[in-house]
């Protein structure tokens, strides 16, 4: 034991290394392919660089005005009372927005995620298609599902709602497909074991892994989509993006800063709220 202390201690390198060679011997095949792949990267980069024709130029020559924009926003000023009043209820349309289209995308997911998992569905064609179906929904950006559902509802908080709630039915699709299929089998074979159908064993070996899973991505996209519907409300979903794209076509830059001051708090305060409940619930899950 101590003959073995002695030629692995940190002091002895020429006599770990003369025991595994393997590991000392310098990988020029992986190393090849690591400096190729990163050179690769780079000259696309550079490519692209030049084929878009990235004005530079005027990047560097607009950070004066840049500053100059910046000081025109200081100090944050919302003009009035009235309008800081007009300016919260805004923001309570946004997050309205955000809870209202994440749950009702989460509801709508939760069943179909059960046809698109592998060990859940032993339908193939129909699991396949289901997974095509959620590409589909997914592969549409938050922002298109508001134009479409602006255009087809009206303006509103209410198209915000509808294209939250269409973007997150793809998402949450997937990830909660993913999380069944990542589930531990044991506990349901125990079921199946016991006498129970594939049915029970989903119910009752599978659902109880995975729903703290799946309320933890809950609360992360709310989150998300505290972001999202400010965003869609640029195009007239309703919320504070409205607002917020009001005042800068009236070039209102004190009251935009404002405005952006107010997301940002709003932002901080949704990502700590849901941070502290996903450790609570996973915590609970360890626990358990």
């Amino acid at each position: 034991m101590s003959t073995a202390r002695r030629t692995l201690s940190f002091g002895d390198e020429a006599g770990i290394a003369a025991r595994f060679p393997e590991q000392f011997r310098p990988n020029w095949i992986k190393r090849a392919k690591l400096i190729g792949g990163l050179t690769l990267a780079a000259a696309i980069f550079v490519f692209g660089l030049i084929r878009l024709e990235i004005p530079f130029d005027r990047l560097f020559s607009g950070i004066g005005r840049l500053i100059e924009f910046l000081g025109l926003m200081l100090p944050p000023d919302p003009g009035s009372w009235q309008l800081a009043q007009v300016y919260l209820h805004a923001m309570g349309e946004t997050l309205a927005i955000a809870f209202l289209g994440t749950l009702g995308g989460a509801l709508l997911a939760f069943p179909v995620s059960f046809l698109a998992a592998r060990n859940v569905l032993r339908i193939r064609p129909l699991q396949l298609l289901t997974r095509r179906l959620l590409d589909a929904v997914r592969g549409i950006d938050t922002l298109i599902w508001a134009l479409i559902w602006v255009g087809v509802v009206g303006l509103g908080p209410f198209a915000g709602i509808l294209a939250v709630m269409c973007s997150d039915f793809g998402n949450f699709g997937k990830l909660f497909s993913e999380a069944f299929e990542a589930a531990d089998e044991k506990p349901s074979e125990g079921v199946k074991a016991t006498g129970g159908s594939h049915v029970h064993g989903v119910r009752f070996g599978m659902l109880p892994q995975v729903v703290p899973i799946l309320a933890s991505q809950v609360l992360y996209f709310f989150e998300s989509n505290t972001r999202s519907a400010t965003i869609i409300g640029i195009v007239g979903a309703g919320g504070i993006g409205l607002q917020l794209a009001e005042q800068i076509r009236v070039l209102e830059w004190q009251k935009v800063s404002f405005l952006i001051l107010m997301i940002l708090v709003t932002v901080a305060a949704i990502d700590w709220i849901s941070s502290k409940l996903r450790f609570a619930i996973i915590g609970r899950k360890a626990v358990g």
